[in-house]
Protein backbone atom coordinates (compact mmCIF):
# COMPACT_ATOMS: atom_id res chain seq x y z
CA UNK A 1 0.00 0.00 0.00
CA UNK A 2 2.95 2.33 0.56
CA UNK A 3 4.26 4.29 -2.44
CA UNK A 4 7.75 3.37 -3.52
CA UNK A 5 9.24 6.72 -4.52
CA UNK A 6 8.70 8.85 -1.45
CA UNK A 7 11.16 11.59 -0.61
CA UNK A 8 13.36 10.44 2.25
CA UNK A 9 14.18 13.11 4.77
CA UNK A 10 17.84 13.40 5.83
CA UNK A 11 18.77 12.73 9.43
CA UNK A 12 18.35 15.85 11.56
CA UNK A 13 21.54 17.54 12.67
CA UNK A 14 22.50 16.69 16.28
CA UNK A 15 21.63 20.18 17.48
CA UNK A 16 18.12 20.00 16.03
CA UNK A 17 17.50 16.40 16.99
CA UNK A 18 18.49 16.99 20.58
CA UNK A 19 16.58 20.23 21.17
CA UNK A 20 13.45 20.02 19.02
CA UNK A 21 10.26 20.19 21.04
CA UNK A 22 12.10 20.75 24.33
CA UNK A 23 11.28 24.31 25.34
CA UNK A 24 11.16 25.31 28.98
CA UNK A 25 8.14 27.43 29.90
CA UNK A 26 9.65 30.76 31.01
CA UNK A 27 6.43 32.06 32.59
CA UNK A 28 5.76 31.13 36.24
CA UNK A 29 2.13 30.28 36.98
CA UNK A 30 1.85 33.27 39.32
CA UNK A 31 2.78 35.68 36.51
CA UNK A 32 0.38 34.34 33.91
CA UNK A 33 -2.28 36.87 32.89
CA UNK A 34 -5.78 36.30 34.21
CA UNK A 35 -7.77 34.07 31.87
CA UNK A 36 -10.67 35.78 30.15
CA UNK A 37 -13.55 33.39 29.53
CA UNK A 38 -15.15 33.55 26.07
CA UNK A 39 -18.74 32.94 27.16
CA UNK A 40 -20.00 32.66 23.59
CA UNK A 41 -17.80 29.59 23.07
CA UNK A 42 -18.79 28.15 26.45
CA UNK A 43 -22.47 28.37 25.54
CA UNK A 44 -21.98 27.00 22.02
CA UNK A 45 -19.90 24.04 23.17
CA UNK A 46 -22.30 23.28 26.01
CA UNK A 47 -25.27 23.36 23.64
CA UNK A 48 -23.47 21.16 21.10
CA UNK A 49 -22.65 18.49 23.67
CA UNK A 50 -26.16 18.51 25.14
CA UNK A 51 -27.63 18.17 21.64
CA UNK A 52 -25.24 15.31 20.93
CA UNK A 53 -26.32 13.50 24.08
CA UNK A 54 -29.93 13.85 22.93
CA UNK A 55 -28.90 12.54 19.48
CA UNK A 56 -27.79 9.25 21.05
CA UNK A 57 -31.42 8.52 21.92
CA UNK A 58 -32.36 8.98 18.26
CA UNK A 59 -30.06 6.21 17.04
CA UNK A 60 -32.57 3.34 17.60
CA UNK A 61 -35.25 5.39 15.82
CA UNK A 62 -33.13 6.13 12.75
CA UNK A 63 -32.40 4.18 9.56
CA UNK A 64 -29.28 1.91 9.57
CA UNK A 65 -28.08 3.71 6.45
CA UNK A 66 -28.03 6.90 8.50
CA UNK A 67 -25.64 5.24 10.96
CA UNK A 68 -23.41 4.28 8.03
CA UNK A 69 -23.63 7.80 6.62
CA UNK A 70 -22.55 9.30 9.96
CA UNK A 71 -19.42 7.10 9.87
CA UNK A 72 -18.63 7.90 6.25
CA UNK A 73 -19.07 11.64 6.70
CA UNK A 74 -17.06 11.51 9.95
CA UNK A 75 -14.09 10.12 8.03
CA UNK A 76 -14.68 12.58 5.18
CA UNK A 77 -14.56 15.50 7.62
CA UNK A 78 -11.66 14.10 9.62
CA UNK A 79 -9.48 13.78 6.53
CA UNK A 80 -9.97 17.48 5.88
CA UNK A 81 -8.14 18.08 9.15
CA UNK A 82 -5.59 15.25 9.13
CA UNK A 83 -4.64 14.94 5.46
CA UNK A 84 -5.45 18.57 4.72
CA UNK A 85 -4.83 21.23 7.35
CA UNK A 86 -2.39 19.07 9.31
CA UNK A 87 -0.16 17.05 7.01
CA UNK A 88 -0.45 19.07 3.81
CA UNK A 89 -0.77 22.71 4.85
CA UNK A 90 0.68 22.90 8.38
CA UNK A 91 3.65 20.55 7.88
CA UNK A 92 4.01 20.50 4.09
CA UNK A 93 4.87 16.80 4.43
CA UNK A 94 3.65 16.10 0.90
CA UNK A 95 2.43 18.02 -2.12
CA UNK A 96 -1.01 17.88 -3.73
CA UNK A 97 -2.33 18.88 -7.11
CA UNK A 98 -5.16 21.42 -7.40
CA UNK A 99 -8.07 18.91 -7.56
CA UNK A 100 -6.97 17.21 -4.35
CA UNK A 101 -6.32 20.52 -2.63
CA UNK A 102 -9.82 21.69 -3.55
CA UNK A 103 -11.31 18.45 -2.24
CA UNK A 104 -9.33 18.72 1.01
CA UNK A 105 -10.46 22.32 1.45
CA UNK A 106 -14.10 21.20 1.18
CA UNK A 107 -13.49 18.28 3.54
CA UNK A 108 -11.81 20.65 5.97
CA UNK A 109 -14.79 23.00 5.85
CA UNK A 110 -17.12 20.14 6.80
CA UNK A 111 -15.09 19.69 10.00
CA UNK A 112 -15.65 23.29 11.21
CA UNK A 113 -12.40 23.66 13.16
CA UNK A 114 -11.43 27.10 11.84
CA UNK A 115 -10.26 27.71 8.31
CA UNK A 116 -7.08 26.15 6.94
CA UNK A 117 -4.96 29.25 7.50
CA UNK A 118 -5.96 29.67 11.15
CA UNK A 119 -5.66 25.95 11.90
CA UNK A 120 -2.25 25.61 10.26
CA UNK A 121 -0.95 28.81 11.85
CA UNK A 122 -1.90 27.65 15.35
CA UNK A 123 -0.43 24.22 14.69
CA UNK A 124 2.95 25.55 13.59
CA UNK A 125 3.09 27.65 16.75
CA UNK A 126 2.13 24.55 18.76
CA UNK A 127 5.09 22.59 17.35
CA UNK A 128 7.59 25.42 17.66
CA UNK A 129 6.69 26.21 21.29
CA UNK A 130 5.19 22.92 22.47
CA UNK A 131 4.10 22.84 26.13
CA UNK A 132 4.84 26.51 26.84
CA UNK A 133 2.45 29.43 27.18
CA UNK A 134 3.03 30.09 23.48
CA UNK A 135 1.45 26.71 22.73
CA UNK A 136 -2.28 27.34 22.05
CA UNK A 137 -3.24 24.12 23.88
CA UNK A 138 -0.37 23.70 26.34
CA UNK A 139 -0.88 20.27 27.98
CA UNK A 140 1.09 21.36 31.04
CA UNK A 141 -1.95 23.46 31.97
CA UNK A 142 -3.93 20.27 32.51
CA UNK A 143 -6.11 17.82 30.64
CA UNK A 144 -9.21 20.02 30.43
CA UNK A 145 -7.31 23.01 29.09
CA UNK A 146 -5.49 20.92 26.46
CA UNK A 147 -8.71 19.17 25.42
CA UNK A 148 -11.24 21.99 25.16
CA UNK A 149 -10.48 24.68 27.72
CA UNK A 150 -8.11 26.51 25.38
CA UNK A 151 -11.10 27.27 23.15
CA UNK A 152 -13.14 28.66 26.03
CA UNK A 153 -10.68 31.40 27.04
CA UNK A 154 -8.76 34.12 25.27
CA UNK A 155 -5.41 33.03 23.87
CA UNK A 156 -2.35 33.64 26.02
CA UNK A 157 -0.48 36.75 24.74
CA UNK A 158 2.59 34.57 24.04
CA UNK A 159 0.67 32.65 21.38
CA UNK A 160 0.14 35.82 19.38
CA UNK A 161 3.57 37.31 20.11
CA UNK A 162 5.62 34.20 19.27
CA UNK A 163 3.38 33.41 16.31
CA UNK A 164 4.34 36.70 14.65
CA UNK A 165 7.89 35.39 14.34
CA UNK A 166 6.94 32.40 12.19
CA UNK A 167 6.63 32.32 8.42
CA UNK A 168 3.15 31.74 7.02
CA UNK A 169 3.77 33.22 3.58
CA UNK A 170 3.10 29.88 1.87
CA UNK A 171 -0.41 29.80 3.32
CA UNK A 172 -1.21 33.35 2.27
CA UNK A 173 0.13 32.59 -1.22
CA UNK A 174 -2.11 29.54 -1.64
CA UNK A 175 -5.19 30.64 -3.64
CA UNK A 176 -7.27 27.68 -2.47
CA UNK A 177 -6.49 28.42 1.19
CA UNK A 178 -7.42 32.06 0.76
CA UNK A 179 -10.59 31.23 -1.21
CA UNK A 180 -11.72 28.94 1.60
CA UNK A 181 -10.95 31.64 4.15
CA UNK A 182 -12.92 34.26 2.21
CA UNK A 183 -16.04 32.09 1.86
CA UNK A 184 -15.62 30.06 5.04
CA UNK A 185 -18.98 30.81 6.69
CA UNK A 186 -21.27 29.92 3.77
CA UNK A 187 -19.12 26.86 3.01
CA UNK A 188 -19.43 25.73 6.64
CA UNK A 189 -23.21 26.06 6.56
CA UNK A 190 -23.27 23.99 3.37
CA UNK A 191 -20.67 21.31 4.15
CA UNK A 192 -20.96 20.92 7.91
CA UNK A 193 -24.73 21.17 8.30
CA UNK A 194 -26.77 21.14 5.07
CA UNK A 195 -25.05 18.32 3.13
CA UNK A 196 -24.90 15.78 5.99
CA UNK A 197 -28.53 16.54 6.89
CA UNK A 198 -30.03 16.46 3.39
CA UNK A 199 -28.37 13.26 2.09
CA UNK A 200 -30.16 10.80 4.47
CA UNK A 201 -33.46 12.66 4.01
CA UNK A 202 -33.27 12.71 0.21
CA UNK A 203 -31.84 9.26 -0.53
CA UNK A 204 -33.50 6.94 2.00
CA UNK A 205 -36.26 8.95 3.60
CA UNK A 206 -34.70 9.68 6.98
CA UNK A 207 -36.45 12.46 8.88
CA UNK A 208 -34.73 15.84 8.76
CA UNK A 209 -34.80 15.89 12.56
CA UNK A 210 -32.85 12.64 12.88
CA UNK A 211 -30.53 13.60 10.03
CA UNK A 212 -29.67 16.94 11.58
CA UNK A 213 -29.01 15.67 15.09
CA UNK A 214 -27.10 12.55 14.01
CA UNK A 215 -25.22 13.39 10.81
CA UNK A 216 -24.63 17.06 11.56
CA UNK A 217 -24.44 17.63 15.31
CA UNK A 218 -23.41 14.24 16.75
CA UNK A 219 -20.90 13.64 13.96
CA UNK A 220 -19.45 17.11 14.45
CA UNK A 221 -19.20 16.72 18.23
CA UNK A 222 -17.50 13.32 17.97
CA UNK A 223 -14.99 14.68 15.47
CA UNK A 224 -14.18 17.68 17.64
CA UNK A 225 -13.44 15.44 20.61
CA UNK A 226 -11.32 13.11 18.49
CA UNK A 227 -9.22 16.06 17.31
CA UNK A 228 -9.00 17.48 20.83
CA UNK A 229 -7.84 14.07 22.09
CA UNK A 230 -4.64 14.48 20.09
CA UNK A 231 -3.90 17.61 22.14
CA UNK A 232 -4.91 16.08 25.48
CA UNK A 233 -4.73 12.28 25.70
CA UNK A 234 -1.81 11.96 23.26
CA UNK A 235 0.11 14.69 25.08
CA UNK A 236 -0.38 13.17 28.53
CA UNK A 237 -0.59 9.38 28.31
CA UNK A 238 1.19 6.73 26.25
CA UNK A 239 4.61 5.36 25.40
CA UNK A 240 7.55 7.38 24.12
CA UNK A 241 9.71 5.08 21.99
CA UNK A 242 11.32 7.93 20.03
CA UNK A 243 11.88 10.72 22.55
CA UNK A 244 11.15 10.24 26.25
CA UNK A 245 11.98 13.90 27.02
CA UNK A 246 8.84 15.35 25.41
CA UNK A 247 5.18 15.18 26.36
CA UNK A 248 3.65 13.76 23.15
CA UNK A 249 3.16 9.99 23.30
CA UNK A 250 1.99 7.03 21.22
CA UNK A 251 -1.68 6.50 22.02
CA UNK A 252 -3.54 3.77 20.14
CA UNK A 253 -7.05 4.89 21.09
CA UNK A 254 -6.32 8.36 19.70
CA UNK A 255 -4.89 6.83 16.52
CA UNK A 256 -8.17 4.98 15.98
CA UNK A 257 -10.53 7.87 16.75
CA UNK A 258 -8.45 10.53 14.95
CA UNK A 259 -7.90 8.41 11.80
CA UNK A 260 -4.18 7.91 12.36
CA UNK A 261 -3.05 10.91 14.39
CA UNK A 262 -2.27 9.10 17.65
CA UNK A 263 1.34 8.17 16.89
CA UNK A 264 2.25 11.43 18.48
CA UNK A 265 5.69 10.79 19.94
CA UNK A 266 6.84 9.86 16.45
CA UNK A 267 5.13 12.89 14.94
CA UNK A 268 6.70 15.42 17.29
CA UNK A 269 10.09 13.77 16.82
CA UNK A 270 9.81 13.65 13.01
CA UNK A 271 7.17 16.31 12.20
CA UNK A 272 7.80 16.39 8.44
CA UNK A 273 7.04 12.67 7.93
CA UNK A 274 3.85 12.43 5.86
CA UNK A 275 2.74 9.18 7.54
CA UNK A 276 3.20 10.56 11.09
CA UNK A 277 4.14 7.00 12.05
CA UNK A 278 6.99 4.54 11.76
CA UNK A 279 4.49 1.93 10.59
CA UNK A 280 3.16 3.71 7.52
CA UNK A 281 -0.48 2.93 6.73
CA UNK A 282 -1.12 0.51 9.62
CA UNK A 283 -4.02 1.80 11.77
CA UNK A 284 -3.64 5.05 9.85
CA UNK A 285 -6.60 5.87 7.59
CA UNK A 286 -5.07 9.24 6.71
CA UNK A 287 -1.91 7.65 5.34
CA UNK A 288 -4.02 5.15 3.36
CA UNK A 289 -5.92 8.10 1.86
CA UNK A 290 -2.73 9.98 0.92
CA UNK A 291 -1.26 6.81 -0.60
CA UNK A 292 -4.43 6.30 -2.67
CA UNK A 293 -4.20 9.89 -3.86
CA UNK A 294 -0.59 9.21 -4.84
CA UNK A 295 -1.65 6.27 -7.03
CA UNK A 296 -4.32 8.50 -8.60
CA UNK A 297 -1.64 11.07 -9.43
CA UNK A 298 -2.93 13.70 -7.00
CA UNK A 299 -0.34 13.47 -4.18
CA UNK A 300 3.41 13.49 -4.66
CA UNK A 301 6.77 14.25 -2.99
CA UNK A 302 5.73 12.58 0.27
CA UNK A 303 8.45 13.00 2.87
CA UNK A 304 9.44 9.88 4.81
CA UNK A 305 12.04 9.51 7.53
CA UNK A 306 14.49 6.66 6.75
CA UNK A 307 14.07 3.69 9.08
CA UNK A 308 17.78 3.83 9.93
CA UNK A 309 17.32 7.37 11.24
CA UNK A 310 14.26 6.32 13.25
CA UNK A 311 16.12 3.39 14.78
CA UNK A 312 19.12 5.48 15.80
CA UNK A 313 16.82 8.05 17.38
CA UNK A 314 14.99 5.35 19.33
CA UNK A 315 18.28 4.05 20.68
CA UNK A 316 19.46 7.53 21.65
CA UNK A 317 16.39 9.16 23.22
CA UNK A 318 13.55 6.59 23.32
CA UNK A 319 12.07 5.03 26.44
CA UNK A 320 12.73 1.49 25.19
CA UNK A 321 9.03 0.68 24.79
CA UNK A 322 9.44 -0.61 21.23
Amino acid sequence: MAPRNVVEEPMPTPSHADTAEIVDDPTPRSKRPTQKVVWRNVLLMSALHLASLYALFLIPKSHPLTWLWVGVYYIFSALGITAGAHRLWAHRSYKARAPLRCLLALMNTSALQNDILDWSRDHRVHHKYSETDADPHNAKRGFFFAHVGWLLVKKHPDVMEKGRGLDFSDLYADKIVMFQRRFYRPLVILMCFIVPTVVPWYFWGESLWNSYFLAALLRYCLLLNATWSVNSFAHLWGTKPYDKRINPAENLSVALSAVGEGFHNFHHTFPSDYATSEYGWHLNITTVFINCMYYLGQAYDMKKTPLSVVQRRKERTGDGSS
